[in-house]
């Protein structure tokens, strides 16, 4: 298999100073692939690739500039809310994103791609992906329509470059997403959350909105076949979910914090981390480290 579905997890080309993941399959609930399993993925399969070239005809039509503001922010919470339903997810949102048109850092807890689509289907935001996602056929084109701020994770040098145009994109009043762990955790345990981001915030002087992420059995247990770790590849991951009875994205937008408050990027990673921890009961370390993962009891 070639194409996007076929490129390996990112924490598996993780190099030097890159994000990377000690959780691989041991993290991972048992996978069904009976019968009724594998007609529930045929189907929802065909549902996702309708949905799919109904966005790159939508996308195409969005690249019209008269098009482009308002409207193009509603079409793609469409977009986003019909790719998570074909793929048999539920979506559930506590709280909400209004920031009165101001610009505003929005961090979250990474679990898995289906993290990306909850944010999109709440509000329109540009997030901060690594630069390989660019390349990606459908994917790529539609990331970068979205206004994506590509960041090269494989060096340092353009790090300054992308905390500036960030800085740029949040003074104009836009809604930028990242996920500060730089790569997806199983859910047990989680990453540090990265400064770089932060600064942009800092520079910006706008609020940062923390948002925890939760992905649940209909049953509000946790549920953790649906990350994308370890060596898996993107269809690996597509195909359990799709093989999975049902699933719920719980997505909690947390008080924000204003600007101002934190006496720095160090400070204020620290205070977003501590928020979504305090919500999934997961601690994100503030130093660099990896904690067991595969022997953790699920959160609650």
């Amino acid at each position: 298999m070639t194409g996007p579905t076929a490129l390996p997890h990112p924490a598996q080309q993780a190099a030097g100073w890159a994000p990377s993941s000690p959780c691989g399959p041991g993290c991972l609930q048992d996978d069904d692939r009976d019968a009724a399993s594998r007609l529930r993925m045929a189907s929802r399969l065909a549902r996702l690739v309708v949905v799919l070239l109904a966005a790159v005809l939508v996308g195409a039509v969005l690249a019209v500039p008269l098009l482009r503001g308002p409207v193009r922010g509603h079409a793609l919470r469409v977009g986003c809310r019909a790719a998570l339903r074909a793929v048999g997810v539920r979506l559930r949102v506590n709280g909400g994103f209004s920031t009165g048109g101001a610009g505003v850092l929005v961090v979250a807890n990474h679990l898995s791609w289906i993290d990306v689509l909850a944010m999109g289907a709440v509000q329109p935001v540009r997030m901060l992906a690594k630069q390989e996602l660019r390349d990606w056929p459908v994917i790529g084109g539609l990331a970068a329509r979205t206004g994506a701020l590509f960041v090269d994770r494989a060096g340092l040098r353009s790090l300054p470059a992308t905390v500036a145009a960030t800085t740029q994109a949040l003074r104009s009043g836009a809604v930028v997403g990242v996920f500060p762990e730089g790569t997806t955790w199983c859910g047990a345990a989680a990453g540090t959350f990265r400064r770089a981001a932060f600064q942009a915030a800092v520079d910006a002087e706008v609020p940062v909105r923390p948002v925890a992420i939760g992905l649940r059995r209909p049953d509000g247990s946790a549920d953790r076949s649906s990350a994308f770790v370890g060596d898996q590849t993107l269809w690996d991951s597509l195909s359990r979910v799709l093989r999975l009875p049902a699933l719920v994205c719980e997505l909690t937008v947390l008080p924000v914090i204003p600007p101002g408050v934190a006496a720095d990027r160090r400070e204020l990673a620290r205070l977003a981390a501590d928020a979504v921890g305090a919500h999934t009961g997961v601690t994100h370390p503030h130093t660099r480290h990896h904690p067991s993962c595969a022997a953790a009891p699920v959160a609650a």
